[in-house]
């Protein structure tokens, strides 16, 4: 019974949900013997595990994180690289992505997971492990707002999403690609989680490269391609998605 206790009662308390699991376990209960007399598996007691939140009318999603990985899935097959450079963006979206392009990724955490065509670097987003102009294709999705904050055990810097922005630029090759995402509207800094910028901000940190497109998703979760950057500067938390290049 160790293990119930841990999973039903303990876990939810120190997530704020005891009460709530409490109120619904009698209706668990009877779910639970309706279930065993239907059933002739081995359905202990013992081995509840009570989730609470699945029973929706829709799926939910994150709007920001499931948009993005869609955006940048498509972009690299309008555009396919040799290699694609990844720079600490969400891992679920990067391992499907290793399916069909070599992928390196780069973290100040390393990565300890092994799949073919994927290969994981330690390393800083403001200093990068590649030269000049050497990187083809590169990303870096819902990173660059957090970048001196702190809250991933990096140093203090107030200008740490700019000089992330510089550093990027500076290894993006003649011809190559270039895909950002981050939250934009009225800007801020909402210490420690990000920041929040506005999308000619982030337009001015890349002046060495040229937009290619700009797609939006809004305060109401709504996702917009090919969107005008001047009209989103009064968003609340949106999320910006660039597409830059470097030209000859």
């Amino acid at each position: 019974m160790k293990r119930f206790v841990q999973r039903n009662i303990l876990d939810p308390a120190r997530k704020g949900q005891l009460l709530r699991t409490l109120r619904f376990l009698p209706a668990v209960y009877a779910q639970w013997k309706k279930y065993v007399s239907l059933s002739s598996e081995r359905v202990r007691l013992s081995d509840w595990f009570v989730q609470l939140n699945d029973a929706t009318k829709t799926t939910p999603f994150d709007p920001h994180y499931f948009y993005q990985s869609a955006w940048l899935a498509r972009k690299i097959a309008q555009h396919p690289p040799r290699k694609h450079v990844d720079v600490a963006s969400q891992i679920d979206m990067i391992a499907p992505l290793s399916a069909f392009v070599d992928i390196e990724f780069v973290d100040l955490r390393p990565l300890e997971a092994t799949l073919p065509r994927l290969k994981c670097v330690k390393g800083s987003i403001l200093n990068l492990p590649y030269a000049a102009m050497s990187v083809g294709s590169i990303s870096s999705l819902h990173v660059v707002e957090h970048i001196g904050l702190g809250r991933y055990g990096d140093p203090l810097d107030v200008d740490g999403c700019k000089k992330a922005c510089a550093e990027m630029q500076r290894v993006l090759a003649i011809g190559g690609n270039l895909y950002l995402s981050t939250p934009i509207g009225q800007e801020r800094v909402e210490f420690n989680a990000h920041r929040v910028y506005s999308p000619l901000t982030i337009g001015r940190y890349f002046n060495a490269l040229d937009l290619v497109s700009f797609s939006i998703v809004d305060d109401e979760g709504n996702y917009t391609d090919n969107a005008t950057i001047a009209a989103y500067s009064n968003l609340s938390y949106g999320l910006g998605l660039f597409h830059f290049t470097r030209c000859g």
